[in-house]
């Protein structure tokens, strides 16, 4: 389980089938293998790791449903240590099970921040509402307004500077991860559904 909040960005060493090296230093803290740690969203294990630098198995599934598969040496991208309990939960509570994926449409000022409009597809946009959370590429935001095929979503320069949203472009593909709670709300009142099932909980990685 992971926050939201962005503690590094790494770099892409390397970019094989199946595998990626990255560049890190701060998420090494206390770091082993077996661990895991959320990849522009995407929760994968550390299978090896350097002084500067970690190695995780990217599996066809996470190639399917995220921009991973996408990456080659030199990309930049967000990274996160799992959650600690009785830590200060910042964002919002994030499984790295990334749901799917976006693209930028369209980036405005509005005063010190920066309003980016994402298109998703409606199994997404079923479940994002306005002043709801949304994980994009790892990182927790707040949408500001949605329609039937996008959201808006406000970047400080905070979050523009200590993420890759800083690089971002029209057309760039982005992970999203929408909020579990919303799917434990639609599971409980859909009819004939029996409420929430253990299936359903080892579905969303509770087991």
């Amino acid at each position: 389980m992971f926050t939201g909040i962005i503690e590094e960005v790494g770099k892409v060493l390397t970019a094989a089938p199946g595998k990626l090296i990255i560049s890190a230093r701060l998420i090494l803290e206390g770091t082993v293998a077996g661990d895991s740690i959320a990849v522009n969203g995407a929760c994968l294990t550390v299978t090896g790791m350097t002084s500067d630098s970690f190695t995780v198995d990217v599996m066809e599934e996470t190639r399917r449903r995220t921009n991973i598969g996408k990456l080659t040496a030199g990309d930049k991208v967000n990274l996160e240590r799992a959650m600690q309990l009785g830590g200060r939960l910042g964002g919002h509570l994030v499984q790295g099970h990334v749901d799917g994926t976006g693209k930028a449409l369209s980036l405005s000022t509005e005063k010190d921040a920066v309003l980016l409009k994402i298109g998703a597809p409606p199994e997404i946009m079923h479940y994002v509402v306005a002043k709801g959370f949304i994980a994009v590429s790892g990182i927790s935001l707040t949408v500001v307004s949605r329609d039937t095929s996008a959201f808006v979503v406000s970047l400080v320069e905070y979050t523009r500077t200590h993420t890759i949203l800083s690089d971002i472009r029209i057309g760039d593909i982005v992970n999203l991860e929408i909020d579990i709670i919303a799917k434990y709300v639609e599971q409980l009142v859909k009819p004939g559904s029996g409420g929430l099932t253990g299936a359903f909980l080892k579905e969303h990685g509770f087991s």
